[in-house]
């Protein structure tokens, strides 16, 4: 796609992995003749993402997200593929794609340990030569997007790991990129915490019209940013599309959130999931759920109820189980 912000073709990552046996014979014979193994990370995916979208890149541990994210981000050659962002070849690193682009892991510190971010933010700066004006617009909006005007001038020891997080974000976006990677940037937070970063990703995208690729395991994440995603198992893309699409392709079942007037024994309607007093959760089969609901109405004193899509956690396993 020629107007694509990323495009991928075939993109693979094969690992060579040394194989021995244990015991001296075997370490010396490896000096010989070294067995390896191939283990294929990324076998293969394609897709291609538009300027301004964001979208969720899903799967499980080991399933090639990592890996695919940094080959697009130039810190991995492929093995065999095509892939190109904003109409460069990611491992060739040229300085005007690595100007464009930023990669965020949530487990990964840049900041300096022992100095204020503010300190960090004037790194980020002069590597990028960011003129003084427009760093310090940009600088001083994200603090008071993010909330952090107390504390970015303590120590980055000093801060909470999800205060850490939020500065780590700001200086990865100092530079205005176009392209984002972000792989598990709310991991470890509160829930406070992962909103407010949420809300940031979401105006810097409307702001800067950014492209924005997101890894997570809080469907929290994906659902409040994310309206498509693509879903990868063993390296291979299994699914890419609209969220929705996602639970209405893989989900078999409906869940039936039912208020009744007098706790009752409700499971010869279905799978009780989860059940609280007179509070009671239902999953029943997709095609039998409007005829489930009329049945409770109908036969039990029913406060409220109302039918629901399961937990996208629950899709998702799903896929990989497919």
């Amino acid at each position: 796609m020629a107007d694509a912000a990323i495009s991928v073709a075939e993109l693979r990552k094969i690992y060579q992995v040394p194989e021995r046996e244990a015991g001296l014979r075997a370490a010396l014979r490896s000096l010989v003749r070294r067995r390896v193994r191939e283990v294929p990370a990324v076998a293969g995916v394609s897709f291609t993402i538009a300027p301004g979208e964001i979208v969720g890149f899903l799967g499980p541990n080991g399933a090639g997200k990592t890996t695919t994210l940094k080959m697009l981000a130039g810190l991995l050659h492929p093995t065999d593929g095509e892939a190109r962002v904003l109409g460069y070849q990611p491992y060739r690193r040229d300085y005007a794609y690595l100007r464009q682009m930023t990669l965020v892991m949530g487990n990964r510190n840049q900041l300096q340990w022992d100095l204020p971010a503010l300190d960090s933010f004037e790194l980020q700066r002069a590597i990028y030569r960011i003129p003084q004006t427009e760093f310090r617009a940009t600088r001083d909006a994200f603090i008071d997007l993010m909330d952090v005007g107390a504390i970015v001038s303590k120590p980055v020891r000093n801060l909470s790991l999800g205060e850490r997080m939020k500065m780590e974000i700001i200086g990865a976006l100092l530079h205005r990129p176009k392209i984002l990677f972000l792989d598990e940037p709310t991991i470890g937070l509160d829930v406070t915490m992962q909103r407010r970063i949420r809300s940031f990703i979401a105006a810097y995208n409307q702001r800067y019209a950014a492209t924005v690729m997101l890894t997570s395991h809080y469907m929290a994440d994906v659902e409040a940013l994310c309206q498509r995603v693509i879903v990868i198992h063993h390296g291979r893309v299994r699914y890419d599309g609209p969220l929705a699409g996602l639970v209405d392709r893989f989900a078999a079942y409906r869940q039936l959130e039912v208020s009744l007037a007098e706790p009752a024994d409700l499971s010869h309607y279905g799978e009780v999931v989860a059940a609280n007093g007179v509070h009671v959760t239902l999953r029943v089969a997709k095609a039998e759920a409007s005829r489930v609901s009329a049945r409770l109405l109908n036969e039990q004193a029913v406060a409220d109820l109302t039918i629901e899509e399961p937990p996208i956690d629950d899709v998702i396993e799903q896929v990989f189980a497919t």
